[in-house]
């Protein structure tokens, strides 16, 4: 595994995230670009230099072939598909034609996986899609948490995959990934069918787990327990219940920023916004997406 990238002293996940999308220039497509909030963002974005707002495209022959060549999908069926915008989009990534797709503000998480599934397909090695949602506590603590909007259950398997790629998105975005497989037991202190499958995961991926959340985050908690140095920053939830919930109470109670959810395991970006989110959410957003394109943010 490649050493942690090193952030640049001082500056916040999003100042860095902006420096390289200011760098980059990529050309985004918003398929929602009409919404309103949506379009207040692309000219925000636009004027600031941050990227390159692609408008959505006619159906074009490079579309057809992405999905045709690269993703098995006969010629009648791929022209109908592309009729719908979500999956224009996503083509148009996969063509080339954009770098990169924000999407979500009007439609659900699954329409946008859908779309990204049929036409841009997982990266090499990739077992299943995952997502996470990028934390920013007011006190300027930045944390990923995952799985917070797309697997339900996750087995032993599922919830392996999503812990790499939780954690090769702390590297990318934060400069380090110390993950932490949460659950309600901290290693043998509870037993079931869910604190096994998290025992085994961590028995995987060497990640600390199972292992509760104060354990997790606080150091003093963590010797007392025995398990962890308390310093996590990639909390890895159980299950969809536990991640939904546990990142919208950190949001509403802790008034952390909550910025995705962003995909993961995708072989081009894309970001699944939440409905709710705002102008400045999107901005940021696209910022985060833009930059972790190409690996190491600067």
């Amino acid at each position: 595994m490649p050493p942690d990238p090193v952030p640049v002293a001082g500056m916040s996940v999003l100042d860095r995230c902006r420096a390289t999308a200011r760098a980059r220039a990529a050309r985004v497509v918003f398929p929602e670009e009409a919404e309103p909030r949506v379009a207040e963002a692309i000219h925000a974005l636009r004027n600031g230099g941050l990227c390159v707002p692609v408008p959505l495209s006619d159906i074009t022959e490079a579309q057809v072939a992405a999905l045709v060549v690269g993703r098995g999908v006969a010629e009648g069926v791929s022209r109908r598909m592309l009729a719908r915008p979500l999956i224009r989009a996503a083509a148009m990534v996969a063509a080339g034609e954009a770098d990169a797709m924000v999407a979500g503000a009007d439609a659900p998480t699954r329409r946008v996986i859908e779309a990204a599934g049929l036409a841009i397909g997982l990266a090499p090695g990739v077992v299943l899609p995952s997502s996470f949602f990028l934390m920013i506590l007011p006190d300027g603590r930045e944390f990923v948490f995952a799985d917070c909007a797309v697997n339900a259950y996750p087995d032993a398997d599922a919830l392996e995959a999503i812990a790499l790629a939780s954690a090769a998105s702390a590297r990318t975005l934060l400069g380090r990934a110390e993950v932490a497989l949460l659950s309600f037991s901290t290693g043998t202190s509870g037993a079931g069918a869910s604190v096994d499958m998290v025992a085994e995961v961590a028995r995987r991926t060497g990640f600390t787990g199972p292992v509760q959340a104060d354990a997790a985050l606080n150091a003093r908690v963590a010797a007392k327990k025995g398990l962890g140095s308390g310093s996590a920053n990639v909390l890895v939830f159980p299950s969809l219940d536990a991640g939904n919930i546990g990142y919208k109470l950190v949001q509403e109670l802790a008034g952390a920023q909550a910025l995705g959810p962003f995909l993961q395991g995708f072989a081009r970006p894309v970001c699944d916004l939440s409905r709710g989110a705002t102008v400045a959410d999107i901005v940021a957003a696209t910022l985060v997406t833009v930059a972790m394109a190409d690996g190491a943010v600067m």
